[in-house]
């Protein structure tokens, strides 16, 4: 039962047919090993329960609130403050395109949305500054990673539904991370600074001007502790803190005047549109999960993996490169929605906190974004810095490399996860 699913699955993508509909392909299928009487009564049962979740609803706010704060220009004021920060350091806007990415992370959590949106203004700029189209380009895709692990995160909103794992120790454990991501991609482009002579530009920002730039950043600022604050402190749930940001993002920017019915009429529909991509994918993979779960696929993982389960260490190595292929090749919701189920037995039997783990997960799903042949950041990166696709794919390989180191130091130091969801209860 199960290879002739991964036949179906397999099939269908390299047909180049939608992702829901090969799932959902590889579903029937699985329906005929089990049982075909099902397929009228159980299987549209688990694909409408597989999104039937009040905390699932915290995806299309967050969603929401990224697109508000992209028409209110507010990405805007963070940009400039990225670049008085760091753009006068050598290899400046290098820097800056990464401390960008930073700062956007906690204004939408897409990783495509980051690469698109930074990727079209800052690759001509690192151009003049004498960096390669490839180096520009590669760098905003790989920086981009930064956006679904710090906070608000969709990968962890979903993670968390899986396995009844706190939100907000999630988001908490993603922080660490993140910025381990940023300065990791801040030391890659200071060598490559550094090996190409590229000089640097300006000097200090006047106290003044950073200032001024920091107060005008600041509402843009605010969002990410009104999300991971009051999760934290039991304030709100996650969907309600997404629909608090999405309030307060649209308030500010109509108070500003940047903010219009009309804008805030495309923030919701292009928050309708991937929201629904996400689901209908969502709603699949439960639906393959469930049949998996049937056939006792995740028991015979677990008997498989049993004989390691005293070396922690050891089973997330193994969880992370089935992951790190897996992605290569699927989706990324789907990929998360597929394994999640499968994982997490084995990790509670090896004593792995599902909080370590669900980092460790998310890293590896985002790190598939910029992973050939099916990143879709690669690609996006590609079209706005117009260069070819697959010289890109030859010279993304080091962005890969620096994330997976950062992801391997993850998993040999669980603390640095850990210390900050502990440090705050």
């Amino acid at each position: 039962m199960t290879l002739a699913m991964l036949g179906v699955f397999v099939a269908h993508v390299l047909l180049g047919l939608p992702l829901f509909i090969a799932l959902l392909a590889t579903a029937v299928v699985g329906f005929l090993f089990v049982d075909i009487g099902m397929i009228p009564r159980l299987m549209p049962q688990q694909f409408f329960g597989g999104i039937n979740a009040f905390s699932l609803m915290a995806i299309p706010l967050f969603i929401l609130a990224g697109n508000l704060m992209n028409a209110s220009r507010l990405t805007d004021r963070l940009l400039t403050l990225a670049r008085l920060l760091v753009g006068h350091l050598r290899g400046g806007m290098g820097h800056v395109n990464v401390i960008s990415s930073v700062f956007f992370a906690g204004v939408n959590g897409s990783a495509v949305a980051d690469t698109s949106a930074l990727g079209s203004l800052l690759v001509p700029a690192m151009r003049k500054e004498g960096y390669s189209t490839a180096f520009a380009a590669g760098l905003t895709a790989g920086s981009s990673l930064i956006g679904p692990i710090i906070p608000p995160s969709i990968f962890m909103i979903l993670y968390a539904s899986l396995t009844n794992t706190s939100v907000g120790d999630l988001f908490l454990a993603g922080v660490v991370p993140g910025l381990l991501l940023g300065v990791a991609f801040m030391a890659m482009n200071a060598l490559y600074a550094w090996r190409k002579g590229l000089p640097k530009r300006g000097t200090w920002p006047a106290a003044g001007d950073l200032g001024r730039a920091a107060l005008g950043a600041l509402p843009a600022l605010i969002a990410p502790f009104i999300i991971v604050a009051g999760i934290v402190m039991g304030l709100v749930t996650p969907t309600e803190s997404g629909a608090l940001t999405a309030l307060y993002v649209a308030l500010y920017g109509m108070v500003a005047g940047n903010l219009g019915i009309a804008g805030v009429w495309r923030a919701i529909v292009d928050t309708t549109r991937l929201t629904a991509a996400i689901f209908v994918i969502m709603a699949a993979s439960a639906t393959v999960s469930w049949l998996l779960a049937y056939a006792q696929v995740p028991n015979q993982f677990v008997a498989l993996l049993t004989p390691y389960v005293d070396n922690p260490v050891l089973i997330l190595l193994l969880l992370s490169a089935i992951t790190f292929i897996t992605g290569m090749f699927m989706e990324e919701v789907s990929a998360l929605m597929l394994l999640t189920p499968i994982f997490a037995p084995v990790a509670m039997m090896a004593g792995i906190d599902p909080v370590h783990l669900g980092i460790i997960i998310t890293l590896n799903i985002t790190i598939a974004l910029i992973t050939p042949p099916m990143g879709a950041c690669v690609f996006v990166a590609a079209a706005v810095s117009r260069l070819e696709i697959t010289a890109l794919f030859r010279t993304i390989w080091p962005f890969v490399v620096t994330a997976l180191i950062v992801l391997l130091a993850l998993i040999l130091a669980p603390p640095l996860t850990l210390w900050l969801p502990t440090l705050l209860g």
